[in-house]
């Protein structure tokens, strides 16, 4: 990956009355600046989740994607089509937590997404400044001053937007690592206007949080369950997903669920969920291996004790049994062999 061309505009909270102030030009950057130009703006981008440019009715109508659109087709356009965005970055700049920052417009090549080798925009913003000291000789001796800036490895706001699947909307990562309270979403929500890729890693990502919130929430307003069967049927669910290559809902169901009346109950879930996330659940897809690993921290099967112990359950829930004496509540738990 190799930034080709950036350019920079200062973007201030429009609420407050601060400033918009825009540049003229590209910026003129040394090959030792660019390098950890390149390290700011393109770390925080590892394995991250992709999304699209939307609008509510035609992704042509997203501001964003006309203008990015444009420098795609000609990327002389991107000083003039950066003033463009700063603007609509500062309109949508409303909200009180919003701090001002630079704005940055960078157009890169040679970007490897998922075996492509394309090109690629990026729209970072950097709200937040750090102190430095720097250490001077000076007359014999030494002084130290100190400086404010940017954290090359604190990136705030950025989003990378490859050069594919542009009638979709594009394949898009982003990152916000600030104003995180929902009022204050302009970054993903208004401003880039981003949706789920409907790709096997979020179907993925999406069934196993409904099996999760099903199996915690759902299953027990409606049936009796134990924490050791919660466990059992948090720990089944995740096997079926390592074990398995393609989800297919029956299959999960008849293998995980495997009551009738908690199968009908699931589907329910299912569908009241999809009604309120506005989501598509798909009954069939192939499953993501990254997107499972990424879920695994989520399927731990878990008994917490007061603050004293913790049981971790992996299988049979039947060589566990819980109970009452005069000493108060108890576990007992069979095994065969310890190590």
């Amino acid at each position: 990956m190799r930034i080709d061309s950036i350019t920079v505009h200062q973007v201030g909270n429009k609420h407050k009355e601060e400033e918009l102030l825009l540049s003229d030009q590209l910026l003129d950057v040394s090959e030792e600046a660019l390098e950890s130009l390149s390290v700011y703006f393109t770390k925080p981008f590892g394995e991250r989740d992709f999304f699209r440019l939307s609008h509510v009715n035609d992704v042509e109508m997203n501001e964003v994607y006309q203008y990015v659109s444009t420098i795609f087709e000609n990327p002389h356009e991107l000083q003039s089509q950066s003033v463009k965005l700063a603007k609509h970055l500062y309109e949508l700049s409303e909200h009180p937590n919003i701090k001002s920052g630079e704005f940055y417009v960078v157009y890169f090549t040679d970007c490897q997404v998922e075996g492509n080798e394309i090109d690629a925009i990026g729209l970072f913003k950097s709200e937040s400044k750090d102190k430095f000291i720097k250490v001077k000789r000076q007359a014999g001796s030494f002084v130290i001053e100190s400086q404010e800036g940017v954290n090359i490895n604190k990136l705030d706001k950025g989003c990378m937007i490859y050069n594919m699947e542009r009638e979709e909307g594009y394949v898009v990562a982003v990152v916000d690592n600030t104003n995180r309270q929902t009022e204050a979403r302009y970054w993903m929500d208004n401003f880039l206007q981003v949706k789920e890729r409907k790709d096997e890693f979020h179907q993925t990502k999406n069934a196993m949080d409904l099996c999760q919130n099903f199996i915690k929430e759902g299953l027990n307003r409606e049936f009796e369950v134990s924490k050791a069967e919660e466990a059992e049927l948090l720990a089944n669910s995740m096997k079926f997903f390592k074990t398995n290559d393609n989800f297919n809902v029956s299959d999960f169901s008849e293998e995980v669920i495997a009551q009738p009346e908690v199968i009908e109950e699931f589907n329910s879930f299912r569908n009241r969920a999809a009604e309120e996330r506005g989501l598509a659940f798909e009954d069939e897809f192939d499953i993501s291996p990254r997107a499972v690993k990424k879920s695994t921290k989520n399927f731990k099967s878990v008994i917490k004790l007061d603050k004293n112990f913790h049981i971790y359950v992996h299988g049979n829930p039947n060589l566990i049994t819980r109970d009452e004496d005069e000493n108060g509540k108890f576990y007992k738990i069979y095994f065969k062999e310890e190590s």
